[in-house]
C-alpha cells in the first residue's frame, strides 16, 4: 500500500495553531522539547539523543515521523511517531512515541488537535491501531487519553533490553 502524504499544515482548528512536518535544520529544536520533556518525566539522565542522530533517524533513515507544534510562529510543542506492523491485523499501524506540549500551552484543546490530526492520518493510511505508552503517574494525561476514548491493554507488560542488556546477552 501506498502511504498517503501527510497534509497538517494549518489544519488546525484552532487559531493561531499550527501542526507541520518538522523541517531538516530543525533537530535542534526537537532536541530542546526532548530534553524539556525528559525533566518532566523525571528521565533527564536518559537523554542520549543528539541533533545529528535525530536527523539521521528523521531524514536518511525514514524510521520516524515528526511533527512540531506551533502557537502564534513560536515552537511549543512536537509529536513523533512510526509504523508498526500487527500480525493479527496483517498491515501497518501507527505508534505513537512521543507527545510534548511545554507546560502553559496544556489543557487548551491542543493536544486533542494534535491527536486530531495523528488519527486522521492513521485512518487515511488503513492503520486499524494507534498505540502508545505512558507513564503510570502521568495522571494528567491518564486522565486526557481516557477522555478521547483509549483504554489501557490489560495483561501486556513492556519489556526492554538497553544496549547495555543486548550487549551482555551477546555475549
Amino acid at each position: 500500500m501506498e502511504r498517503i502524504k501527510l497534509k497538517v499544515e494549518n489544519e488546525s482548528k484552532i487559531e493561531g495553531l499550527v501542526i507541520r512536518k518538522i523541517k531538516e535544520g530543525e533537530e535542534g529544536i526537537l532536541l530542546e522539547f526532548i530534553k524539556e520533556m525528559s525533566r518532566y518525566e523525571k528521565m533527564e539522565d536518559c537523554v542520549v539523543a543528539t541533533k545529528e542522530g535525530l536527523y539521521n533517524a528523521l531524514f536518511e533513515q525514514h524510521a520516524c515521523k515528526c511533527l512540531l507544534v506551533e502557537f502564534e510562529n513560536k515552537p511549543i510543542g512536537f509529536c513523533l511517531y512510526f509504523y508498526t506492523f500487527s500480525t493479527f491485523c496483517g498491515r501497518t499501524n501507527m505508534y505513537l512515541e512521543e507527545i510534548f506540549l511545554q507546560e502553559r500551552y496544556r489543557g487548551r484543546g491542543f493536544g486533542k488537535e494534535i491527536f486530531r490530526v495523528l488519527v486522521n492520518n492513521a485512518l487515511k493510511e488503513g492503520c486499524q491501531r494507534f498505540e502508545w505508552v505512558c507513564l503510570d503517574w502521568n495522571k494528567p494525561s491518564i486522565e486526557f487519553y481516557k477522555k478521547i476514548g483509549a483504554f489501557t491493554m490489560d495483561g501486556w507488560s513492556t519489556w526492554r533490553m538497553t544496549k547495555k542488556e543486548m550487549e551482555a546477552y551477546i555475549k
